[in-house]
């Protein structure tokens, strides 16, 4: 009688991006490397890049391979040991009200106002600022891996606030989120992030995934706020050190 093998996993292609400006240090050249998270172990393969390091956009999960810098830090919020400093804790507090929902990863005409009124404010000069309701679609639906979105939304049931979301074996990952800027300050992107590792404390999960941290960059600085925080290394990964006068002041 002949044994048929059982069906094995097809090999993960991977592939290097060739150089184009990076846009978070003026002056240095990035590359990538990338594959396709498609087929029917999209979601274990996302898992497993996502803890080597890996970040998704849309259908693509990628890691810098630049040539003589290292800069971007993979980081991660170990969810079993964090707890909210003071400022964290006003976050908390000012976000009282606000009620948040787990929803399907469906792109909404609500959804892209929010979105191109955070691009319009804080990122007017980037490319998602010129993004139509068509790109923003894909950007929802592309790749999507065990995907929702959690809204966030105020006492009169307006949508401030998103945060679209892979659901990883070990923990979520915040792919990207966007939020109202004009309301009363109330740190809403801290919010949503905090709002993830609660999500991973009533799962039972490990891990909040923030993709890169880079050193002095004003646009990832609030990564570092929530503590501890764990990097990415040559030896796996570890615990950042805690700033002996930090207060972790939320955006």
């Amino acid at each position: 009688m002949s044994v048929i093998p059982p069906r094995q996993r097809p090999l993960q292609q991977f592939f290097r991006s060739g150089p184009m400006p990076c846009p978070y240090l003026s002056g240095r050249v990035e590359r990538k490397l990338f594959t396709r998270l498609i087929g029917p172990y999209a979601s274990e393969v996302n898992s497993t890049l996502s803890r080597a390091g890996f970040r998704r956009s849309h259908d693509i999960v990628y890691r810098p391979v630049c040539p003589a810098c290292n800069a971007c830090i993979p980081v991660r919020i170990p969810v079993g040991d964090f707890a909210p400093n003071r400022s964290l804790r006003r976050v908390l507090h000012r976000n009282g009200g606000v009620r948040i929902t787990e929803v399907a990863a469906a792109a909404t005409a609500e959804q892209f106002g929010l979105f191109a009124a955070y691009q319009r404010e804080r990122h007017s000069d980037s490319d998602m600022a010129r993004m139509s309701l068509a790109d923003f679609v894909a950007m929802i639906d592309d790749g999507r891996s065990d995907t929702t979105l959690f809204e966030a939304r105020d006492d009169d049931d307006r949508l401030i606030g998103c945060i679209l979301t892979d659901r990883l074996a070990d923990g979520f990952s915040a792919v990207y989120s966007f939020f109202d800027t004009t309301g009363p300050h109330r740190s809403l992107g801290s919010y949503l992030i905090l709002t993830l590792v609660e999500r991973c404390r009533w799962e039972s999960l490990g891990y909040v995934y923030l993709g890169y941290w880079i050193e002095g960059s004003r646009k990832m600085a609030y990564k570092a706020r929530f503590r501890p925080l764990e990097a990415l290394g040559r030896d796996g990964w570890y615990r950042l050190p805690v700033p002996a006068d930090d207060e972790g002041n939320a955006p």
